[in-house]
């Protein structure tokens, strides 16, 4: 149930739980591991890029289950609409009538889903790739040289989308900041706070904390299997 409060303006602002501890969790660890990972790589720390890129991978792997069976808001199925929809959704945006969404809007539902795409290609890409000189990813015995060269080439281009689609949430998390939508707060509270009624985006589900025990399992199985790549 959302906590209502008598804003300045005289507005009731409803308060209203969206992203579950899991989905936070994972949305900072990401920031930190990728961040990690590509300055790693900058600076030539290769040891610390391919643990950072593991870290990647299981949180990765992590999400992709935790979107089926998370919190109502975490699941893919809440957020990642049709092309008609998107479509409306980026007209009314221009116009300057997009509504408030609870969770992610069309358009950044398909973002998440571009985000975690590109980060899969990456790190599964990295598994196999070679520098010519010291490092080689764990899984490079079980292709050739010339496959592995065209999955270093695969992972180099993929880090360019990589850093495209954080300059593009970056800049959409500072426009929805500019238009009062605190997402940032949103993920860091797990709340959501509107002066508008917020009834019809209330979640169909009550599942929107989603269960901790089965957070940790789907953690614990992502962190193993990439441990295990790791080791192989």
């Amino acid at each position: 149930m959302p906590d209502e409060k008598q804003s300045s303006t005289g507005k009731t602002t409803e308060k209203l739980y969206i992203w579950d501890v899991p989905t936070r969790l994972f949305h900072w660890l990401l920031v930190i591991a990728v961040a990690t990972a590509l300055l790693s790589a900058e600076l030539g720390k290769m040891s610390i890029h391919m643990i950072a890129g593991h870290v990647v991978l299981a949180l990765v792997l992590f999400r992709l289950i935790w979107g089926v069976i998370g919190g109502h808001h975490a699941r893919f199925a809440s957020f990642i609409k049709g092309p008609g929809q998107v479509i409306a959704y980026a007209k009314r945006l221009i116009s300057g009538e997009a509504p408030f969404h609870v969770g992610h809007n069309p358009m950044g539902g398909w973002s998440v889903l571009a985000i975690l795409t590109l980060l899969a290609i990456q790190t599964g890409t990295g598994l196999f790739a070679n520098d010519d000189i010291l490092t080689e990813g764990p899984l490079f015995s079980l292709v050739s040289k010339s496959t592995s060269n065209f999955l270093t080439l695969i992972h180099s281009i993929c880090s360019v989308g990589i850093y495209t689609l954080i300059a593009l949430h970056l800049a959409a998390v500072a426009f929805y900041t500019i238009k009062g939508h605190p997402i940032i707060l949103a993920m860091l509270t797990g709340e959501a706070v509107n002066a508008d009624a917020l009834a019809h985006e209330r979640a169909a589900s009550a599942n929107v904390r989603g269960s901790s025990v089965a957070a940790v399992i789907v953690i614990l199985i992502a962190g193993a299997i990439a441990y295990a790549i790791k080791t192989y």
